[in-house]
């Protein structure tokens, strides 16, 4: 009976302790997942993001390129299985927790099963074409597709990837029509391109401005509201003709659902204070991303980001019966 009291304080003493332990975040590295291999642009976004985060959180910040195919839904997948303790996070893109959700039936929900972190970057695409084809604008472009139904071929990088969906967007604002020629890769379609065999794809800037400025391939419009920094000389979609064709493949940080809000602000602040370093700043520039405002970095922003898209784009893929293959 006399031990009691000291069972009793031990166990007083746990309980104070163990709250203020879970407190010190992080206390070894952070694992953030990348669903495509090493080597790609995306892979480069997140490395040089989380080069920046290690210094604010104190310790590594390590990268894991899980493949497997299936558009990046196996490495989700494996972070919506994680704890949520902050130690694994999932590095997506617009195709992995917007597109994913309406093309595969997948194991996980993209929007219940994650915690949003922060907005990374943006990449608004570029309507480009191979140079036999006449047009000379967006307008005459549109008037040429639609005089030439089902004639026009389309690169894109298979079923549901951003080629193939902006195409479809476009067929239906417009009334063109394309023939849709799917490739293992953007690199493969901008090939073909290049050599003639397709009229036309929709890029990432990184892919089209080194053959726009060398004059291989025709620039149209980039699918934004506002002009590239890195190409100021291609005007919007809006400015030539084509209102509202904005198409960004974004990329973001989560975390599993039900991981703590003070981890989650932590991990937030290491993303902001890295996209406001001019040395990332200017790094993801060069890979032609764009940076988010100030006020779209907040997780909240993250939220409302995905929500409008799944809005948005959910519905067209419907529609399209777009399925995975």
């Amino acid at each position: 009976m006399k031990k009691w009291p000291v069972v009793l304080a031990f166990a007083a003493a746990t309980v104070i302790v163990s709250p203020a332990a879970a407190q010190v975040y992080p206390s070894r590295p952070i694992t953030v997942v990348v669903p495509y291999p090493a080597g790609g642009a995306f892979d480069a976004i997140a490395r040089i993001v989380t080069d920046h985060m290690k210094m604010s959180l104190g310790h590594p910040v390590i990268i894991e390129n899980v493949g497997g195919g299936a558009t990046g839904s196996v490495g989700v997948g494996r972070v919506a299985r994680a704890a949520p303790d902050g130690y694994t996070l999932s590095f997506g893109i617009w195709t992995t927790h917007v597109v994913n959700g309406a093309v595969y039936a997948l194991p996980y929900d993209v929007v219940k099963d994650f915690a949003p972190i922060s907005l990374v970057a943006t990449a608004p695409q570029v309507i480009v074409s191979g140079n036999a084809v006449p047009a000379t604008n967006l307008r005459e472009l549109v008037a040429w597709l639609k005089a030439n139904p089902d004639k026009a071929t389309l690169a894109t990088s298979g079923s549901g990837s951003p080629q193939h969906i902006a195409g479809i967007f476009i067929e239906q604002l417009t009334g063109a029509q394309f023939r849709f020629v799917p490739y293992r890769g953007a690199a493969l379609a901008m090939q073909d391109l290049l050599g003639g065999q397709v009229n036309l794809s929709i890029v990432q800037p990184t892919i089209a401005l080194p053959q726009v400025r060398g004059g291989k391939i025709r620039a149209y419009a980039v699918t934004a509201k506002t002009r590239l920094k890195t190409a100021p000389d291609i005007p919007t979609v809006d400015e030539v003709g084509m209102p509202g064709v904005y198409v960004s493949v974004w990329s973001a940080l989560w975390a599993p659902k039900g991981t703590p809000d003070a981890i989650i602000a932590k991990l937030n602040a290491a993303v902001v204070s890295a996209l406001g370093d001019p040395g990332v700043r200017e790094r993801l520039t060069e890979i032609g991303q764009e940076i988010p405002s100030r006020e779209q970095q907040t997780p909240e922003a993250l939220a409302a980001l995905q929500a409008a898209e799944i809005a948005k784009w959910w519905p067209i893929i419907n529609a399209a019966h777009i399925k995975a293959e």
